[in-house]
């Protein structure tokens, strides 16, 4: 479906042709027309789907219906990173609207927080903030939200997992009671439901594809001493030549470093990202990877949700996340409408049961490819959840073309 199809006004459609969109995904499909038809939404759907789209795209027709010099719509998102780039889509989309919008977020100096004091109390058309900065502006008494008439929560299940859930429940008692509210997930956990029956009004719901990677993304795995990991990691980069965009994906700051020292000795063009950086630089580090000057980035899971980078070729998980949502949301950064990527995991000994969590999850078993010879000789997968031992004692025997038997 067209999004002129969907009913956007001609200012809208002019700033999609020039940035070469012309139809829907199925999520847009979706909650386009609800929310234009002013219905509360409950909308589940997985990274990488446009649905930031599917919710800026009507928030923008209603709001440049109805001229206001107040403040009509409010983004929550759960990371700097995020609201910066809803922000950025915000503009990009309202090219040939007159609305405005500004990111609320710490990290800033002295002069941000004025500026995002100014837009706050003068009325900025749409505000887009992170939990914990909107809060502190709120308690200052200086906010007026009660003309709020489209509140939305992106990345729900990711603030619920942060600790967010009663910074969002005191931020909804500062907006107007008569008002559209949007609530868009990548997953559909038990306190979600619970934050949407209180902020929600006879709701609509949309789930697509819940907690599966998608469709374009090559999945696969090594089985990995850690010692092996690093020189795994180079062979990787070595052997894809023609893959210009690589994320590192790391669960700790201090392997953050690690990664990144190793790969700096050898003289690859990489770059790390995490909460040590301040604002300015991890935002400068992005915008170095997206232009290409930087090929590699090793990260945390700050980069792992709502970052909207085209045309990763690679993601690496040097360890397995944390559980499978963070995993289906790690390799989400790559296969990203309806284009194609490779997702690599290193799995160590004691990460082999919790990958086998993610497997049953996402209802598939991760082909596991044998180390190079160079690397060395994997660990036997060993775990109840799952793995193929033939394979690996196949290996240890040294059986140069062994293979591993299909499961029957």
């Amino acid at each position: 479906m067209t999004f002129k199809e969907l009913g956007l006004n001609e200012a809208l459609l002019q700033a999609l042709g020039y940035m070469g969109f012309e139809n829907a995904t199925p999520i847009q499909e979706g909650a386009i027309p609800l929310i234009l038809n002013n219905k509360d939404l409950l909308a589940c759907a997985q990274t990488g789907t446009g649905k930031t789209a599917a919710f800026i795209l009507p928030v923008l027709q209603k709001l440049s219906e109805k001229a206001s010099d107040k403040t009509g719509a409010l983004v929550i998102a759960p990371t700097r990173e995020l609201a910066i780039q809803i922000e950025q889509q915000i503009q990009a989309f309202a090219y040939f609207v007159n609305l405005s919008s500004i990111a609320i977020y710490g990290g800033g100096d002295g002069q941000e927080f004025t500026d995002q004091k100014k837009a706050l109390k003068q009325g900025t058309d749409i505000i887009v903030a992170t939990p914990g900065k909107l809060l502190s502006h709120l308690n200052m008494g200086y906010v007026n939200f009660k003309s709020i008439q489209c509140l939305i929560l992106d990345e729900a299940d990711r603030m619920l997992d942060m600790g967010f859930f009663e910074d969002i429940k005191k931020i909804v008692s500062y907006c107007a009671k008569e008002r559209q509210t949007l609530m868009f997930s990548a997953t559909m956990p038990p306190k979600i439901k619970q934050l949407a029956k209180t902020i929600l009004i006879e709701p609509e719901e949309i789930a697509l594809a819940i907690s599966k990677p998608a469709a374009g993304v090559l999945q696969a795995a090594y089985l990995a001493h850690e010692e092996q990991k690093a020189p795994l990691v180079k062979h990787l980069i070595d052997a894809k030549e023609s893959y210009e965009s690589i994320i590192i994906f790391s669960s700790t700051k201090k392997k953050v470093r690690d990664v990144v020292r190793v790969l700096q000795g050898s003289s690859y063009n990489v770059q790390a990202i995490s909460s040590d950086l301040q604002q300015k630089e991890r935002e400068m580090a992005l915008r170095k990877f997206k232009s290409k000057e930087t090929r590699v980035i090793v990260a945390t899971d700050v980069l792992a949700r709502g970052i909207d980078i085209k045309g990763i070729d690679l993601v690496i998980n040097y360890d397995v996340p944390g559980d499978a949502e963070d995993y289906v949301h790690r390799i989400g950064r790559t296969g990203r409408a309806k284009s194609s990527g490779v997702a690599i995991t290193l799995i160590n000994p004691d990460d082999m049961y919790k990958f086998s969590k993610i497997e049953k999850l996402i209802e598939m078993d991760v082909i596991k490819i044998p180390l190079p010879q160079e690397i060395g000789i994997s660990p036997e997968w060993n775990t109840k959840g799952g793995g193929n031992k033939n394979y690996q004692r196949g290996r240890s025997k040294g059986k140069k073309n062994f293979r591993p038997k299909k499961r029957r």
